[in-house]
């Protein structure tokens, strides 16, 4: 039996965002993991019905949590020039990052893929690298389960805005 949105609890929405209720003095947890991970299934699941893909029929959904408890939802948008498509996962860390949010507790996706959890494309996994390495992922699939990972295991030895600041061989003097 899949998953509907209406099987785990509805966050509040304020500002563009769902806030999740938190922990009395906490701004770090919900009151169970279970809890937030089971909002955030319910919170993809309804980005899912959203997704734009005439071309593809392959309907992604994407809810990002902030380490403040904001929730921010995205979805797939395909173009009919191919590459111009973006997906959930990008969609909703855009959207958190032009409200300000740049520190992420955990990202739920969730497709129509009966059979396997569904992960994050090589660019969506390089743009979640982007703010950290250890915040969850839950890959997951219609029926409910879900794989919880971290984006390090999903993108193991990766590049990092870190990295650009390390010491170098030699200085470039055109500018850069």
């Amino acid at each position: 039996m899949a998953l509907t949105p209406e099987d785990v609890p509805v966050a509040t929405v304020t500002d563009g965002s769902r806030v999740v209720p938190l922990e009395s003095g906490s701004t770090h947890s919900l009151t169970s993991e279970k809890d937030m991970i089971k909002t955030l299934l319910h919170e993809c699941l309804q980005a899912k019905e959203f997704a734009y893909c005439p071309y593809s029929k392959f309907r992604v959904g994407a809810a990002l949590m902030t380490n403040e408890g904001n929730i921010f939802v995205g979805c797939n948008v395909e173009n009919a020039c191919y590459n111009l498509g973006v997906c959930a996962e990008r969609t909703a860390i855009q959207k958190a990052i032009s409200e300000g949010h740049m520190n992420f507790r955990a990202i739920a996706i969730a497709s129509d893929l009966e059979d396997q959890f569904i992960s994050p494309c090589g660019a969506c996994r390089q743009v979640m690298r982007e703010f950290g390495t250890e915040w969850d992922v839950f890959l997951s699939r219609p029926d409910g389960s879900y794989l919880k990972m971290t984006v390090d295991e999903l993108l193991p030895m990766s590049f990092g805005p870190e990295d650009l600041r390390k010491k170098k061989v030699f200085s470039v003097h055109n500018g850069c």
